[in-house]
């Protein structure tokens, strides 16, 4: 196989909407994806983001919008000529059929000649780490060795558009974070633009150029890992990308309140009807001498150190009687120096991870 398609297509998706009765499981959305992307749909059950990879595949016909691939209309073109290549969640691969008639199934179906499927079918496995494999029946294979399979399976004809469907999921733990590395990498040798579907948080940040939020068939926010869990667009967003501490704020002339109590942060606030402070339990610090200048300082109670291996969660009451949990990094003697339950303490918050963000939900 080549290693690298220098004719990888942006995507277009304008207006898309798809009803079922009452529920709007597409509600007008609007995407541009650049040509050699990753970029990957994050939301919960429900929100949309299958649906949409549906439509990009074919497999679902939008009520309204426009969807291009390059310059061309693909509405209405059914799935077999999208020229796109699909992983699914449950892999789908043929249990009559060896690896390299599973690898090689597209092929066929495009009436490539024999010899050529042969090699194409080597070079695919080749790529994903299987090379010498193919001779061998899929229930002989791992989970991970099924779901290369199935990636194999499409790449082989070379398509310009990958999709995967939450392929990943079935996958333990110790595997899903090896694979995650692997798929990145075959990402970068490819240049396929690929669209990726995930309800896992972390596996969209480690993987992707750009993630687009999804939330009740609509994109919530569309923006780089770094920007979307430092600098989220709204609740919903901020609460599903990582672990926070919301605080209600409000705006006071010029500046940013919580309980009467001037904030200092770095960024502006955004105009909104409703204010919260985010504050991730990583940025949040122990304060035990005098703290920096412009630090912002919250008194509060301890009520439960959780041990969980290479961190620790801190839980602290404060005064109104909001939960701010600090995470840890968990050292030699680390735990055992933390404070008891019921101990006062002080917690600080510098002015660079003091985050102002909108407090509605969408």
């Amino acid at each position: 196989m080549s290693t690298a398609n220098t004719q990888a297509l942006p995507i277009s998706v304008s207006h898309v909407t798809k009803t079922y009765g009452a529920v709007h499981a597409l509600d007008d959305v609007s995407l541009e994806i650049e040509s050699g992307e990753f970029l990957t749909l994050l939301g919960p059950s429900g929100s949309g983001k299958t649906t949409l990879l549906m439509v990009l595949a074919g497999f679902t016909r939008p009520d309204h919008g426009s969807l291009k691939f390059g310059d061309r209309e693909v509405i209405r073109t059914p799935p077999h000529l999208r020229d796109v290549g699909m992983t699914f969640q449950s892999y789908a691969l043929f249990p009559h059929m060896s690896v390299a008639g599973n690898v090689g199934y597209p092929l066929r179906l495009r009436n490539v000649p024999k010899a050529e499927i042969a090699e194409r079918v080597a070079g695919a496995l080749e790529t994903v780490q299987l090379g010498g494999f193919g001779e061998r029946r899929i229930d002989q294979l791992s989970g991970g060795q099924r779901q290369r399979v199935a990636v194999a399976r499409a790449i082989v004809f070379e398509p310009r558009i990958l999709l995967m469907d939450e392929p990943l999921s079935a996958l333990d733990k110790k595997l899903r974070d090896q694979m995650q590395i692997e798929l990145r990498s075959l990402h970068e040798k490819l240049g396929m633009t690929t669209v990726y579907v995930t309800h896992d948080q972390r596996e969209a940040l480690t993987m992707s150029d750009r993630i687009a939020v999804v939330n009740h068939g609509r994109i919530m926010q569309l923006a780089t890992p770094r920007d979307l869990y430092e600098k989220p667009a709204n609740r919903f967003v901020a609460d599903f990308i990582g672990d926070s501490t919301f605080l209600p704020v409000t705006r006071r002339g010029q500046q940013i309140v919580f309980e009467d109590q001037p904030l200092n942060h770095a960024a502006p606030a955004p105009e909104a009807p409703s204010l919260l402070l985010m504050a991730r339990p990583e940025r949040i610090h122990l304060l035990t001498g005098t703290p920096q200048e412009r630090m912002n300082t919250f008194e509060a109670v301890a009520q439960q150190v959780i041990y969980q291996g290479d961190s620790y969660l801190l839980n602290a009451q404060l005064h109104n009687g909001e939960i701010m949990s600090l995470r840890g990094a968990v050292r030699q003697g680390t735990v055992d120096g933390l404070p008891s339950e019921g101990d006062r303490i002080r917690l600080g918050l510098a002015p660079e991870d003091t985050v102002i963000i909108d407090g509605r939900e969408s």
